[in-house]
């Protein structure tokens, strides 16, 4: 083929193409659909627990309430940290100071989760149950471990005693947390969890937190407790 000839066509297709692109041009990409929220955490109602023996309705309603103001500033909390996170301010103070709270906030709501929901029983711990005897190996006897988690409770501070389970070598500790978020043993299951902050008990029982401990052992939800207890693999 000419040169000159070949030269012609490859232009022309050139200008072709071009005058193309101006007629069509290309499609922008749509901004991305930014993935949906997350839902927010909810309250557990609690309410049937009122009217168990030996802790009043004041009480309990009072306690219910500091419990909602818990799940409330876990939202808040999460929600400030994404908008700095979004706004690219993720090193400044505010965002560290509110990841150090959420700590506080989180596990206040969660373990007053598991405290109330191992509340409202009337029998005891079947001594047919798994618990029952895996409380045995790691204790002796049930006394024993009962004698073990009271102490805890009994305890100079404020807090929380929790029974967890280790599931690495499938054994039993009764922890005592200080405040909300220190003490936990990582990679334990918490079981049964005991409240022992002042507002837990003083609205009926005043200083003598004794009572108070005799009163929630009698009102523990074992079937709840138990459900806890992972499965042997």
């Amino acid at each position: 083929m000419n040169l000159s000839i070949t030269t012609s066509v490859c232009s022309a297709c050139a200008l072709l193409l071009a005058s193309c692109a101006c007629a069509h041009p290309a499609t922008p990409t749509p901004p991305a659909t930014p993935a949906p929220a997350s839902p927010a955490y909810s309250a557990v109602d609690f309410g049937h627990l009122i009217g168990i023996p030996g802790f009043s309705p004041t009480l309990l309603s009072n306690h219910f309430k500091l419990y909602q103001g818990y799940v409330n500033n876990v939202n808040l909390l999460l929600a400030q940290q994404r908008a700095l996170l979004d706004a690219g301010q993720q090193a400044s103070p505010a965002f560290a100071e509110l990841k150090r709270r959420l700590g506080w906030e989180f596990n206040g709501m969660r373990l007053h989760e598991l405290y109330f929901g191992n509340m409202g029983g009337k029998a005891p711990l079947s001594t047919n149950s798994p618990l029952y005897h895996a409380i045995l190996r790691e204790f002796g006897s049930f006394d024993n471990w009962k004698n073990d988690f009271m102490a805890t409770g009994r305890m100079r501070g404020i807090g929380w005693v929790i029974l967890y389970y280790d599931p690495a070598p499938g054994r039993l500790i009764n922890m005592w947390i200080n405040e909300h978020e220190a003490n936990h043993p990582a990679g334990a299951v918490p079981l049964l969890v005991m409240d022992v902050f002042e507002h837990a008990f003083m609205t009926d029982y005043q200083l003598d937190r004794a009572s108070y401990l005799d009163a929630f052992f009698k009102t523990i939800n074992w079937p709840a407790v138990e459900q806890r207890l992972p499965p042997k693999p």
